[in-house]
């Protein structure tokens, strides 16, 4: 038998022992021969009949079976069999077996006419030992036993495989202890169950699985009892939910019944919430648990989030439908409810957004938002009749609209990106709708539409943005429509000529800029003329704000700024003479405006008379400049085996010169206007009898206007600066491998002193010395000191004079007139980064201080529990002196100014998972506590508490949420607040 199989079938040894083996038991009907009538269909054996035992081919060992109660002999067992080289076969406890489905293949205790139920190999093993029971037809697998049939994996330590009923049982074993080793392990695709017993059906596809744990997304299932159907859902008895990983979670929702659709959904029936073992009333009719795969995206339900406001009573927040258009779009519709009472405003809020996405191309957010509050109820709510400090919305209705669009960078094209923040003028979004300290004390949003081009095989690029900045507390609004920009990069000369470059013109090159803006603004400023000492027919001395509305569009765009601004840079090069840097430069500027202002003497009202007049204007300027640096070093060196090796102080000095004509040709920037009659209010002197004012009073025709105005006097300017560094060379006592035998240590970073000489000037030539200096101390102390020194003398009234502080009495070189100084210090046990990359491990969505489902920003700072302690100071001292203004300008400046804060903001490791924080800030001047913040944060897990009070100021409340970390379980939460918008 063994020759015959081996010539017809062309089989290796080792197989062929194996169907021997399965022919002499019967489990294998031998192959029909050609041209013969189909063999007769063979009837089961009744169960009392006895198979004999046929002659065990070579290779394989019988014990014989009897049917005595309680005897249990090992069957069949295959031992190594020699092949043909002698060699021994060592794979003994590892088995395929193919089975086509061809009717006569393999006899399961079915019908050999009928379809094979196996339709695939079936791959076993195990460490031990396999055993075959060839009456009962059945495969016992001992000791991490693993069988593998397509796709579907099971791993146990006790496997037993029933032919006779198509059916696979898995179950573990216990050690020496009692402790169960070796569950059974269900795997099919990327499904996994961990059981305690395994009952599964290779034929029908079903399952039967007792104390099994399943993980479905981010979500695990605990269940006492399921049945897994054909088709892959399963139904289990007394289960729970939880996104806890651990074997007995800390947290689940617990359900008599619940359908588990792998890859979509988990639906229950009613559930309660099981905290630390403890039952508690929260819970529902149903649970709905989406369980998408990861690559897949899918439409649902959002489910609210049920709380009380103090100030807008109970509500339903959050809820609402998550609708995936497709792969690219994905649209959210959410909405609040709040039910208000006899004394607190309730209302709505309903909010949408779209996200979208294109791989390697862009991506985007857009967001609108609309929130309605009933006013008559603001001003009939006790607090507003009884807290004189409570301040209702000015607006029952408010409006946001934001808008993010990003490209992924792609070389040579162009780029567009948008980041669109609106909100309605009067603040009333922000303060009714925003519960976060943060975003509530925010005024200012800006708005930028922008795209940007390189030309290809082209030296020139361009940009187009629409931009917008919004103050919600000052009501101003501020828009460029368009901003132009076109840029030709910087040209050789030789290369533009085709000319060989040789040293006396290969630096030269220029460059071109073109500016075109459209500005557009409710914020009018005031019309004073020479600080309004003037009289004005008209205008406004105060400037002020004009209502965004479409009735105000045609005022709005009478006051609108329109300009074009060319800059033309010529670059001579650099070059070295003599250990000095030499680089000069020459500039041409030209704005082009589109209208002027006109200026009329009314001499009846002794006051001028302003006109807007539409013309086109020019104004160029030009500028000369020549920069002379170099570098000085002066270097101390110590020689032995020292601490301190060597000093090095560098000093950097640079002269600069530059020059500006007056007015250029076409230069027209000033109307002189002759003031008969009108007196000086400063001196009570004649505007006519002053020789400044012979041609009369220069008054600007483009004051405000968007590029400015070139100044009415020439430009003839010296600068000088002096820049020096300092450093230490110190021997390395740590080092002890000798790769890094020196430190460097910084003594001063920069210490910088700048001024200036204006020879143009006839007058006050010597400008103010500026002056900055910044070191790091021992890695940790960060100084930074600046301030400003005028060389000038002072009168009672605090008017400067033309006098030098060295030519009085009392000499001295300067007078400080500003100063500020930075400290900051960092304590903590190591230098590591305290911020970190990673996301904070808590669900961003449904955050009751945003308010939003999917806040821009959440949780920007992440929770580090691995630092013990860290406290970071920062102290900041502010002078000015400018002294006291005269008493025509209406108001008196006090005498120096001080100003003092400390800044202290830490954290402490209470715990391995408690950690407290704070922050808080001292004013030395007023002598009280600025904003101060406490926060505790406390990790349990698969749960986190967050709590932060701000125990007094403006932002007064606190905030206290107790949260699943998954962002699946976004809603199994407890929040309580109370803060500024709660009316403490």
């Amino acid at each position: 038998m063994f020759h015959l199989l081996t010539r017809l079938f062309g089989l290796r040894p080792a197989p062929v022992v194996l169907l021997t083996l399965l022919l002499s038991l019967g489990l294998l009907a031998p192959p029909a021969r050609a041209q013969q009538t189909p063999t007769p269909t063979r009837q089961k054996p009744l169960p009392d009949q006895q198979v004999p035992n046929p002659t065990p081919p070579p290779g394989t060992q019988v014990s014989p079976s009897t049917n005595a109660p309680g005897d249990v002999r090992p069957l069949p067992t295959i031992v190594n069999p020699p092949k043909p080289d002698g060699r021994v076969r060592t794979d003994t406890t590892t088995t395929g077996l193919q089975v086509g489905g061809t009717p006569d293949s393999v006899l399961l205790g079915a019908n050999p006419g009928r379809k094979g139920a196996v339709e695939t190999t079936v791959v076993y093993k195990a460490q031990d030992s396999i055993r075959f029971e060839v009456q009962n037809k059945r495969a016992i697998l001992y000791d991490k036993a693993d069988v593998t049939y397509g796709d579907v994996n099971l791993k146990a330590a006790l496997i037993t495989i029933d032919y006779a009923r198509d059916l696979v049982t898995a179950e573990g074993a216990a050690d020496s202890t009692g402790k169960v080793q070796d569950r059974p392990l269900f795997t099919q695709g990327a499904e996994t169950y961990q059981a305690g017993r395994i009952d599964y059906n290779i034929k029908s596809k079903r399952g039967r699985i007792t104390d099994v744990v399943t993980k479905q997304g981010e979500g695990f299932i605990h269940a006492e009892k399921i049945k897994r159907q054909p088709n892959g859902d399963i139904d289990g008895l007394r289960g729970s939910y939880t996104t806890c990983n651990l074997e007995h979670p800390h947290f689940y929702i617990n359900a008599s019944k619940m359908k588990l659709i792998p890859g979509e959904q988990v639906i229950t029936g009613p559930f309660n919430l099981v905290i630390g073992d403890i039952p508690t009333p929260l819970g529902f009719l149903f649970g709905y648990f989406p369980t998408p795969k990861t690559n897949k995206r899918a439409s649902g339900l959002i489910i609210p989030t049920f709380g009380q406001a103090a100030d807008r009573g109970f509500f339903l927040r959050n809820g609402g439908y998550y609708w995936a258009a497709n792969e690219h779009i994905g649209v959210r519709l959410t909405g609040d409810i709040y039910a208000g009472n006899s004394d607190r405003f309730g209302g709505w809020r309903g909010t949408a957004e779209m996200q979208y996405i294109t791989r390697y191309k862009y991506d985007g957010l857009f967001t609108f938002s609309f929130n309605s509050q009933p006013i008559e109820k603001i001003f009939n709510s006790t607090d507003a009749n009884t807290n004189p400090t409570y301040t209702p919305p000015s607006s029952s209705n408010s409006f946001a609209l934001s808008w993010r669009h990003t490209p992924v960078p792609r070389p040579g094209g162009g780029r567009f990106s948008a980041s669109v923040n609106l909100q309605s003028a009067n603040g009333a979004y922000q303060r009714s709708a925003t519960f976060n300290t943060r975003n509530y004390l925010s005024a200012a949003f800006q708005s930028n539409i922008s795209y940007s081009k390189q030309l290809r095989n082209a030296p020139i690029n361009y940009s187009l943005q629409l931009s917008q900045t919004q103050n919600t507390q000052l009501g101003t609004m501020t828009a460029t429509l368009p901003d132009l920009t076109v840029g030709l990069a910087r040209q050789y000369v030789y290369d533009i000529l085709k000319i060989r470059p040789r040293k006396a013109y290969e630096q030269l090159a220029f460059s071109y800029n073109l500016k075109f803006q459209n500005q557009l603004t409710n914020n009018v400023p005031a019309r004073l003329l020479n600080s309004g000492t003037v009289p004005l027919l008209g205008g406004s001395r105060d400037p002020y704000i004009t209502p965004i509305k479409l009735g105000n569009l045609s005022q709005l765009l009478r006051n609108s700024q329109t300009g074009m601004q060319h800059d033309f840079n010529i670059t001579l090069g650099s070059y070295t003479v003599s250990k000095f840097n030499i680089s000069p430069g020459v500039t041409y500027n030209e704005v082009w405006y589109f209208k002027k202002l006109d200026y009329q003497y009314n001499s009846l009202a002794r006051a001028v008379q302003i006109d807007t007049v539409v013309s086109f204007n020019r104004l160029p300027t030009g500028s000369a400049n020549l920069n002379l640096n170099t570098s000085f070093y002066g270097t101390f060196i110590r020689k032995g085996n020292r601490k301190l090796q060597a000093l090095r102080h560098k000093v950097t000095p640079s002269i600069g010169y530059s020059y500006a004509p007056k007015n250029l040709p076409g230069a027209d920037a000033f109307q002189p206007l002759r003031l008969d009659g009108l007196r000086d209010p400063t001196t009570g002197q004649l505007y006519t009898a002053n020789p400044l004012y012979r041609d009369g009073v220069p008054f600007p025709k483009f004051n405000n206007f968007i590029y400015g105005i070139p100044p009415n006097n020439s430009n003839n300017r010296l600068s000088f600066q002096l820049q020096q560094s300092m450093e230490l060379k110190v021997r390395n006592s740590d080092d002890t491998t000798g790769t890094t035998p020196f430190n460097k240590v910084t003594l001063i970073r920069d210490l910088t002193f700048s001024g200036g000489y204006d020879l143009g000037r006839d007058t006050f030539q010597l400008e103010p010395i500026s002056f900055s200096f910044n070191t790091e101390v021992a890695r940790k102390l960060t100084v930074f000191i600046n301030g400003q020194l005028s060389p000038y003398q002072q009168d009672s009234l605090g008017r400067m004079r033309d006098k030098y502080l060295w030519q009085q009495s009392k000499v001295r070189l300067a007078r400080l007139t500003g100063a500020s100084m930075n400290l900051a210090y960092q304590f903590n046990p190591s230098q590591g980064a305290r911020k970190s990359a990673i996301k904070r491990d808590v669900a961003p969505v449904n955050d009751p201080q945003l308010g939003a489902v999917t806040p821009l920003n959440p949780y920007e700072d992440y929770v580090n529990f691995e630092i013990p302690w860290e406290l970071n100071t920062a102290f900041a001292l502010t002078y000015q002196n400018q002294g006291p203004l005269p008493a025509r300008f209406g108001r008196v400046r006090k005498g120096p100014y001080t100003a003092a804060s400390l800044n202290l903001n830490g954290s402490v490791k209470l715990t391995e998972s408690l950690r407290f924080g704070f922050s808080s800030n001292y004013d030395f001047v007023n002598k009280t506590p600025a904003f101060t913040r406490l926060d505790l944060t406390k990790d349990l897990h698969c749960w986190q508490i967050n709590g932060t009070w701000t125990p007094f100021g403006p932002a007064r409340g606190y905030f206290v949420t107790i949260a699943a970390k998954s962002a699946l379980l976004q809603s199994l939460k407890l929040s309580r607040n109370r803060t500024f918008l709660n009316n403490l």
